[in-house]
Parts: structure tokens; sequence; C-alpha cells
């Protein structure tokens, strides 16, 4: 059983519309700037290996709360695959050893990137860290990429996530709507970790 696997009995679905928008970037001036390493409030480190069981649990902790459950079928196998790929990075934010956030990217052909992923561990939302991880995306995607980095949210995520985007640069290039089947509660790691997130 893959670690952090979250029961199919826990799991009760609701036909819903999604509002997604999907934006972009495609220079690197503006307000996009990255913060000084002295200036974090943690360290940044890229996994130097694949580990699924990390980017396992870095998902679901992350991303629970906002219902991200299209990868919680995936086996230790896909996990690993999907890791692998030449172009596919890990960074995870550190608070000496507790991990507070982190974000995957994913190098694209045409001179891109995508930020695949990105988040912060519930217990450190709203202590000011969000900027300047998502201003360290930013920074490492361009290392990936020079014509565009781009990514996409949804109506599922936290209030701040596009504000955050297009306060640092991002702009909408294509919004759409359509309806799902979703998950009505709030993901957790384990049964009863965390009060489940009314979707009403």
């Amino acid at each position: 059983m893959p670690v952090l696997e979250v029961p199919n009995t826990a799991l009760t679905t609701k036909t819903t519309q999604v509002q997604v928008w999907h934006l972009e970037m495609t220079s690197r001036q503006g307000d996009a700037a990255p913060s000084q390493c002295n200036d974090r409030a943690y360290t940044l480190q890229k996994t130097s290996a694949p580990l699924p069981e990390l980017n396992r649990f870095l998902y679901v902790t992350v991303g629970g709360p906002w219902l991200w459950f299209m990868r919680l079928g995936w086996q230790w196998q896909d996990w690993h695959e999907w890791l692998s790929r030449p172009g596919v990075e890990t960074w995870v934010a550190y608070q000496q050893a507790t991990p507070v956030g982190y974000f995957e990217l994913e190098q694209q052909p045409g001179g891109s990137a995508e930020i695949a992923y990105f988040g912060l561990v519930p217990e450190f939302i709203g202590k000011g860290l969000g900027r300047q991880l998502l201003e360290d995306a930013i920074d490492k995607a361009w290392c990936l990429a020079d014509q565009r980095i781009w990514l996409h949210t949804c109506s599922f995520d936290h209030p701040s996530a596009l504000p955050n985007y297009l306060a640092r640069g991002f702009t909408v290039f294509k919004e759409e709507a359509f309806s799902m089947e979703v998950p009505t509660n709030g993901l957790q790691p384990w049964p009863n970790a965390r009060k489940p997130m009314a979707m009403d």
C-alpha cells in the first residue's frame, strides 16, 4: 500500500462546477524578482533522487485541503516513473528539519516550464511564506525555461492563490469552467486528521 493512501471509503464525491485559470509569464521582468537567499524564512533544497514516498507525503499534506486528488490513485511505480523524468524537479522549503512547503517543476518542449504543484503545509499558511516561496518557484522555473513559465489554479484553491500569482507577474491566458466529480470534503493524510473543509 502506498504511503498515506487515502481509503476509497473516505472519498464521497459529487458533481461540481469548477473554474480553472491558466496563467503564464513570458518575461523575467517585473515584480517576479526572487527574494534574496538571506531573507528567506526557510531553507530551500532540491531533492537529489526520486523518492515517491516524499512526494506522496507532500502532495497529500499540502494539497489535501484544496482537493488535490488526481494523483491519489498513483502507485509507487507511477510516482517513481514521473519523478525520474528529465526536467522534473521537486524543491522543498524547510524550517530547520520541518518541511513547510514545496513546489514541483516540469520542463516542457518549446522553452517552457510548468509549476505543476505549489503550496504550503496547512500549519504554515498565513505566516507570510507564500509570496516568498512563489518567488523562488518562479526563479527556479526560469532556470528550466527561456520562453515562458506557466501554471494553473482553480476555484478550489486558497482564496489568495490567484491574487498571489497575478501580483508576481503572471497573466491569465485561458479560463474555463466545467463540471467534474470531486470529493465532498477536504482530503486528509489519515482519517480525522483535520476538520473537513465544507464544499457548499
